[in-house]
């Protein structure tokens, strides 16, 4: 069994720091919006305008007076407040359960994703079994998830979101390696299927907002936070499962100051309770956004991962670091149980009008000798909306590049990492990626292409030769970029139009096609994949890796 130590000294200074921050300045409050690159974009001709110096490299976003209209726009997209059927309204214009009252709000809705695909170049030629609403038309491949969720506001302080999901699932080829080799579906849950080719697996989010004064917003509950401008993420990234936290967030003048304490779990690690439980660790994260005007911001990011015991069980006990509120230091531990710390810089710049120009450096370990040798990590990229003074048209163009070992430490339950997967960018370390994306939105259709060119070191199936942050570093000093490992070049095209039914919870028809070609000195992979069914949510879920 673990043994515990006194935490008191510990909720003292948090309540202290909780009464420090209710002094600070933010905005008004909220209204829960998870984070979706599919309907964030929309945005994109508010949020990057020169007009205004809102604060953009957060996420989730909570939808304030600055966000509101467009907010009100895209929630009424197609509805028409002449339909006076139950069925129709419900079906068309509004939540399941809507209640709209003086001093308080709530809604509800029931949730379903039911897709049918097929991979034209999977070598699997037994016949479809899978349904993907339970009954009627097979599928080879598809999904088949039913959720719920539930949101509401008590007075003007307070919000509250949750949702959940239950999914059975065959995914094609390359994404089902990546299920069998963690045991985890990405950014999801644990598949609960024991290597079976159809996976079972599920997915919960529940938020607590509180906003005490125009000055502090406090967050709690079991969620993502996206750091950052792009497509990816190499600070914090929205790529791993939800994890419980506490998030402080407040604005003064030209400044956004985010601080965040999580709890992480690694499944990899040996378990040494008597309840088998997986190893814990804890995570500290600040964030520092300032806009030094309407065109350019800067911020500055650090976090640690310090582990809660030792290999006998040991806690570490409270340290006065994990809760101080000054961005840089974090400290590092005692050198019996060292933490894991890193730094991080964004920048944005809008070079015209709704169109930026951002970048982030994410710095693990700097290492005399070339910047080769350095655990480094580099993004930069543009973005845009309203694109030729067309309205609702996006583009995002990023490239990505990460060391080997960056994210990594000396002991791997320290590893930057969350069940085995990575809360920085889905490939870990030891890669380059480009990547490009554009969306357009006339009316209920909307439009997405991207395309995707990355090269990393495959690590194979017993040591981490850089990349993978599930495994062991391999025994080896030199490390330079694509060196180790097995050189791996993919090719990735998806394009995706979707016919909105009900914007209050996303609704929509969805047709996609994705083509993805995997090349090694072992061989090739390729997958041809077309799919089309009903989604609903808002949900983040990548599988462009």
């Amino acid at each position: 069994m673990q043994k515990h130590y006194s935490w008191v000294a510990g909720k003292y200074n948090l309540l202290l720091l909780l009464f420090m921050f209710a002094t600070v300045v933010t905005k008004a409050q909220s209204v829960y919006l998870p984070q979706s690159y599919q309907f964030y974009q929309k945005f994109n001709g508010r949020v990057y305008s020169k007009d205004n110096s809102l604060h953009t490299s957060l996420r989730p976003f909570v939808i304030d007076s600055s966000l509101a209209g467009r907010y009100t726009q895209l929630m009424n997209v197609g509805v028409d407040t002449n339909r006076k059927s139950w069925v129709l309204r419900k079906l068309f214009n509004e939540h399941l359960i809507q209640i709209n009252k003086k001093d308080y709000t709530f809604y509800g809705d029931f949730l379903s994703e039911n897709i049918w695909a097929h991979d034209f170049d999977d070598p699997n030629k037994k016949p479809a079994y899978f349904h993907p609403i339970g009954v009627g038309i097979k599928a080879k491949l598809g999904l088949n998830t039913r959720g719920f969720q539930f949101g509401g506001t008590v007075g003007s302080k307070f919000s509250f979101y949750t949702s959940g999901f239950e999914s059975q699932a065959v995914f094609p080829s390359y994404y089902n390696y990546q299920v069998d080799s963690l045991g985890f579906v990405p950014g999801q849950g644990y598949d609960r299927s024991f290597g079976k080719t159809t996976k079972d697996y599920s997915y919960v989010t529940a938020i607590l907002s509180y906003t005490p004064t125009k000055r502090l917003n406090i967050t709690l509950g079991q969620d993502k936070t996206f750091i950052g401008d792009g497509y990816r993420s190499l600070l914090l990234s929205d790529y791993s499962a939800n994890y419980p936290m506490l998030r402080l967030t407040a604005n003064v003048g030209h400044f956004q100051y985010m601080m965040m304490w999580t709890m992480l779990q690694d499944i990899n690690e040996k378990k040494f309770d008597s309840f088998g439980s997986n190893r814990r660790k804890y995570g500290l994260f600040h964030y520092l956004d300032y806009n030094v005007n309407n065109s350019l911001s800067l911020g500055f990011f650090d976090a640690v991962i310090i582990p809660e015991a030792d290999v006998t069980g040991n806690r570490r006990g409270f340290d006065i670091n994990y809760i101080n509120p000054l961005v840089f230091i974090p400290g590092s531990g005692s050198s019996s149980q060292p933490a894991n710390t890193l730094l991080g810089f964004t920048g944005k710049y809008k070079f015209l009008d709704k169109q930026a120009l951002y970048s982030q450096v994410v710095i693990d370990k700097l290492k005399s000798g070339t910047a080769a040798n350095a655990r480094t990590g580099f993004q930069v990229g543009v973005r845009g909306g309203d694109v030729f003074g067309v309205k609702n048209l996006s583009y995002l163009l990023e490239y990505n590049t990460v060391n080997p070992d960056t994210y990594s430490s000396d002991q791997t339950l320290t590893y930057y990492t969350f069940y085995g997967e990575p809360l920085g960018h889905p490939l870990g370390a030891n890669f380059k990626e480009w990547t490009g994306l554009m969306n357009y939105t006339i009316g209920r259709i909307d439009f997405q292409g991207q395309l995707n060119y990355s090269r990393y070191g495959y690590d194979g199936t017993v040591f981490n030769y850089g990349r993978n942050q599930s495994m062991p570093q391999y025994p080896a000093a030199a490390r330079i970029p694509l060196g180790p490992g097995i050189t791996t070049n993919v090719k990735y095209a998806e394009g995706t139009v979707s016919f909105l039914v009900n914007p209050k919870y996303n609704f929509r028809f969805e047709l996609a096609g994705l083509y993805r070609d995997e090349k090694t000195a072992l061989g090739s992979k390729k997958t041809t994949m077309l799919s089309f069914g009903l989604r609903t949510t808002f949900r983040n879920l990548y599988h462009d890796f």
